[in-house]
């Protein structure tokens, strides 16, 4: 039976209700070859069973008694925001043909890698050093529902990492309750007088399995830390690290600890940890880096959920960055005012997967609603609002973001990304926006980051990607110095806020032609106002511009030498593709040395390091905004969303449809559907 890749599917005999249950892990194993099922083995078939957990002893048996090789199947070290008892699936799975990576008893093929891989590549060793960045800059670990946000205790704690009772890397130690004890005590010898936090796991905070500390072990510098603070933040803050087989330990030495290490976990034995039980054969020398690479890229067999295919580590890591970002925003719930009734399904998708959103009919609404008894210890929802109907200075401001739709969201269509500012919102240069900082601390952006963006950047020319992706032909456009000047909506904020000296269409046109006596002037009105929907028509363009253009944006980008605008994100767009822009306002991607501009950029801007367009790229496509999946309902990264825009229509509700038809009508009254 061949699978994705074309190839035969092997089969995996299993005697574990899990492998059947669990949709994910079975589709992971599908994509990576093997085709879970029931039976005896025979052939070149496999027995599969879940790393060393009580019912593996059944497929153990199996593959003994007919001689059949085993697969063992354990979850990634990047796994999924919640334990799997929660019912969340893996994001990846460890498949080992040779034993298991917790059990030092056998060599593994995590092992054997690590003893034989080169390691010496100069790309994998990059990736790797740009993953570890990313993840201690994310904040991602196993379990990824940590709040970055929650203060670290004061540093200079001894750190004790506390692990289940009846974990299977635990009992492959050969180590128990005496052994945290004994382990515990030696932090307390090393280290006297200083603090010692016992660090709670995942699965023992959220009460699902006890662990191997108990009350009686706390008192005088000792106590026990259950908070879902950052281990990447704890850590930071520890002078020593203490674990018998936690995954945490393999995190402190990617944080530049030595671990004191009591089991015999994948990651002792190489020189990089303080090893209670030595493993003999493993002699081999390593850095951090050649561990990671080995275990993070080369090892593990890596899912994207949106894209159901096998992927490299990095896929897995925007994944994980963009749910992560909606779980931490999103935890505590959101009260909303200033949203149209229209958006409201959209945005309970976008911001509503942990809490739903409430809605509010106004400011001092919302406040009430998110007033919460400081004697609960709950912590309030927080306030936003569309940007454009924010009353409150508190609220955080939602507007549309850069890649938008295939449809304009005057026709109601549904946006992929949103943009939420906690500090102002991107079209207004009267105030700093979050974007504005993003796009000021882009030059410090690792090579990694830059690289992305760059690749990002590329895909959208080559796909021909834009805000709102609007199909149309382009006729034969004159030939000479071609000048775009793309149409604005009048009364839009971005004008009102960014550009005081220019308002007015038809001045931009009498401008361009001022300046540009001799050039091909190409005018291109603002799709909202062709379909009547905004105010903005000029009255004979032709008397300023050679030819009124519609149609496809990025092919029309790609035919001209410059484009002059006010504060159009088309100004971003034809920057992408090469060509010089002029603003006559302040958007934002102007004042940063990558435009001429005309107009009243803040001076805040013209000062430090400038960024390149990828770090504009970055900071504008990547950083700033947040994306959902149409198709799988997830929070994604940017990729997904281009991937979604490329592959064709993403149509709005025939009842959305019908109501923009409805407003078009009532363009000249846009108060009364504009709330």
């Amino acid at each position: 039976m061949p699978h994705a890749g074309g190839e035969t599917l092997r089969r995996l005999c299993v005697y574990n209700g899990g492998f059947l249950r669990q949709q994910r892990l079975r589709r992971i194993l599908k994509l990576a070859g093997w085709r879970v099922s029931l039976g005896l083995p025979r052939g070149d078939d496999h027995v599969g069973v879940w790393g060393q957990s009580p019912y593996a002893k059944r497929g153990e048996a199996v593959a003994a008694r007919c001689g059949a090789p085993l697969l063992r199947v354990e979850d990634g070290f990047l796994r999924s925001l919640h334990p799997g008892r929660d019912g969340e699936p893996p994001i990846g799975l460890l498949l080992d043909r040779a034993g298991v990576h917790f059990d030092a008893r056998v060599p593994s093929d995590l092992e054997t890698l690590l003893l034989t891989h080169p390691l010496d590549d100069h790309a994998l060793l990059e990736r790797a050093r740009g993953a570890i960045a990313r993840m201690r800059q994310g904040h991602l670990t196993k379990y990824a529902a940590v709040d970055p946000t929650l203060p670290a205790p004061e540093p200079g704690y001894v750190l004790v990492i506390d692990q289940t009772a009846g974990d299977a890397s635990v009992i492959a130690s050969g180590a128990d309750r005496n052994r945290f004890r004994e382990m515990l005590y030696w932090a307390r010898e090393e280290h006297p007088g200083k603090r010692i936090l016992l660090r709670c796991h995942p699965e023992t905070q959220a009460g699902h399995r006890k662990g191997h500390f108990r009350k009686g072990d706390c008192g005088g510098p000792v106590s026990m830390h259950s908070d879902p603070v950052s281990p990447w933040a704890l850590l930071e803050g520890a002078v020593a690290v203490y674990t018998v087989s936690s995954q945490m330990g393999f995190e402190a030495i990617l944080a530049g600890h030595r671990p004191r290490v009591f089991g015999t976990p994948f990651y002792a034995g190489w020189g990089l940890s303080d090893d209670e039980a030595p493993i003999t054969r493993r002699q081999r020398r390593l850095t951090r880096t050649q561990l990671f690479a080995a275990a993070m890229i080369l090892y593990p067999t890596w899912y994207d959920p949106c894209r159901d295919r096998l992927c490299p580590l990095e896929d897995v890591l925007a994944q994980l960055e963009a749910q992560t970002r909606a779980w931490r925003e999103d935890r505590h719930g959101w009260v909303a005012t200033g949203m149209r009734l229209w958006k409201r399904k959209h945005l309970q998708r976008f911001f509503g997967g942990v809490q739903p959103v409430r809605f509010a009919r106004n400011a001092p609404e919302a406040r009430a609603m998110a007033d919460v008894d400081p004697a609960s210890g709950k912590t309030p929802p927080r306030l936003m609002a569309w940007a454009t109907t924010a009353e409150d200075a508190q609220a955080v401001r939602v507007e549309d973001g850069f890649l938008r739709s295939r449809g304009l969201g005057a026709e109601l269509t549904p946006p992929l990304s949103l943009v939420c500012d906690p500090m102002g919102i991107y079209y207004d240069p009267t105030r700093a926006s979050t974007l504005e900082r993003l796009i000021a601390d882009s030059p410090l952006l690792r090579p990694d980051a830059l690289l992305r963006a760059e690749r990002l950047a590329a895909r959208l020319v080559a796909d021909g990607l834009t805000k709102y992706n609007l199909a149309g032909a382009l006729p034969p456009l004159p030939d000479g110095h071609r000048i775009l000047v793309p149409g604005q909506v009048e009364d839009d904020a971005s004008i009102r806020l960014g550009s005081p000296q220019m308002t007015s269409n038809a001045a931009l046109l009498q401008r361009v032609r001022a300046e540009n006596p001799g050039a091909v002037i190409l005018w291109k009105p603002h799709p909202d106002v062709l379909a009547g929907l905004r105010p903005g028509a000029v009255e004979h363009p032709g008397q300023w511009a050679d030819l009124t253009v519609n149609g496809d944006m990025a092919a029309l980008l790609g035919q001209v030498h410059e484009v002059w605008t006010m504060t159009s994100l088309t100004g971003f767009e034809a920057l992408l593709r090469g060509a010089a822009v002029t603003t006559l306002g302040a958007p934002f991607y102007a004042g940063w040395g990558l435009t001429r501009d005309l107009g009243p950029v803040p001076a805040r801007r013209l000062h430090g390091p400038r960024p390149s367009l990828a770090g504009l790229v970055h900071a504008t496509l990547i950083a700033y905004p947040r994306y959902r999946d149409p198709l799988t309902g997830l929070p994604c990264p940017v990729e997904v969303v281009a991937d979604r825009l490329a592959a064709g229509p993403l149509r709005s509700s025939p009842g959305n449809r019908t109501l923009s038809k409805l407003q078009g009508l009532l363009a000249s009254r846009a108060g009364l559907w504009r709330r």
